[in-house]
């Protein structure tokens, strides 16, 4: 008689260790636990008396706060169906800033529901016709529950009272100073069309010292560095940006030269130095009063720019360069030239200033589609929190 062995399942094409879930009891309810733990370590997060979470994420960046957007962001998580909470967390924080955390224990808390229907007998389709029918019912009812509807954008006492209530949950006692800088820079940089504004035109820069009452609103960029030379600053000022070092360019493969006397090797230095003279005398004639690269400037180059009374500006990350391209009404150059004046970005002043214990660098303009939140405080902690609401209520 032959013994009945049962079959060894799906799992056996899978690596060691891999599970096999099939049916309503094992696939759908245990997706729906996963969901509901992961919004059980959020929850003592929520609302303005939340707890605080210390969140080390692969590089071992330690990160401590209540901000549920910022927890989902450097937490690993690989279950897919607790991944789609997150998207949509994801999606309400691009959307609309706020409420990351209402959206994952919302949706946790209709799935926990959901299972106790399984339960009693209902299928998976039955359960989310249902909640379909309750979200068009939600959208009937909500014109009738609106306290109050904001008329004019342009109004930043008006704006402010908006965005009192999404500040206040992460920087209780700040709230007023906060909410009147974001609604500033948002009236500031607001187009015509409200619905095209650009989260990208309002920067923040982030300093130590003094403290959050020493914060400004102010049109233009501003750079944590020192100039590249003697001049400090320039008014009603040309500037041209190249996307690369403002030094002589390396050749790829070794060159030599043969010098057989003196007359030779002084006239090949001072060929050199006429050469360099030549670009930057060809950029002051073209009233270039400024110039920004990303790169290093050399020490020929910086000789010759303050001899023709030019500044010097390094910025050494891309997006800056591209922001500041955009401020300005600039177009960076691959090379080392002189741009046509079509090409050459203007700003009302650029100077170097004094804030807290840190030099930096301003491009102020009277009027412009950029706005920078200059923040300040005493601790690290307190701008990096600070960072993250003046992005959330920027949206």
């Amino acid at each position: 008689m032959a013994i009945n062995i049962p079959k060894s399942g799906f799992s056996r094409f899978m690596k060691d260790g891999a599970q096999h879930f099939k049916g309503t009891d094992e696939a759908v309810l245990r997706n729906i636990e996963a969901c509901v733990e992961l919004s059980s370590q959020l929850r003592s997060a929520y609302g303005p008396n939340g707890m605080n979470k210390m969140v080390i994420n692969h590089i071992e960046k330690l990160f401590v706060t209540n901000d549920a957007a910022t927890i989902l962001k450097e937490l690993d998580i690989q279950h897919p169906a607790a991944k789609i909470i997150i998207m949509a967390s994801q999606m309400q924080e691009k959307q609309v800033g706020d409420n990351t955390n209402t959206v994952v224990i919302l949706s946790s808390a209709l799935l926990e529901h959901g299972a106790e229907l399984i339960n009693m007998g209902l299928t998976p389709q039955d359960i989310a016709t249902g909640y379909e029918l309750a979200a068009e019912k939600a959208f009937e009812i909500m014109p009738s529950l609106v306290i109050k509807e904001a008329t004019d954008l342009r109004d930043p006492s008006l704006v402010k009272k908006f965005l009192r209530s999404a500040i206040t949950s992460k920087q209780y006692d700040n709230e007023e100073i906060i909410s009147d800088l974001v609604a500033k820079a948002c009236v500031q940089t607001v187009p015509k069309n409200c619905y095209n504004f650009n989260v990208d035109n309002i920067r923040i820069c982030k300093l130590l010292g003094s403290g959050v009452n020493s914060s400004m609103v102010m049109n233009g960029m501003v750079f944590k560095r020192g100039v590249e030379g003697e001049v400090k600053r320039s008014e009603n000022a040309r500037i041209a940006v190249f996307a690369c070092p403002f030094d002589l360019t390396q050749t790829e493969t070794k060159g030599t030269v043969l010098i057989e006397n003196a007359e030779e090797l002084m006239g090949f230095a001072k060929g050199e130095e006429n050469e360099v003279e030549s670009q930057v005398k060809a950029l002051a004639d073209n009233g270039v009063q400024v110039v920004v690269a990303a790169g290093k400037f050399g020490d020929l180059y910086l000789h010759f720019l303050n001899k023709y009374k030019i500044m010097g500006v390094r910025l050494t990350s891309k997006f800056d360069l591209r922001r500041l391209c955009r401020t300005i009404g600039a177009q960076a150059q691959a090379r080392i030239c002189a741009p046509a004046v079509n090409l050459l970005g203007k700003c009302d002043l650029v100077y170097v200033k004094e804030i807290g214990d840190e030099n930096v660098i301003v491009f102020e303009n009277k009027v412009g589609d950029s706005t920078l939140m200059n923040g300040q405080g005493s601790v690290h902690l307190v701008k990096v929190d600070g960072n993250q609401n003046h992005h959330r209520n920027k949206s």
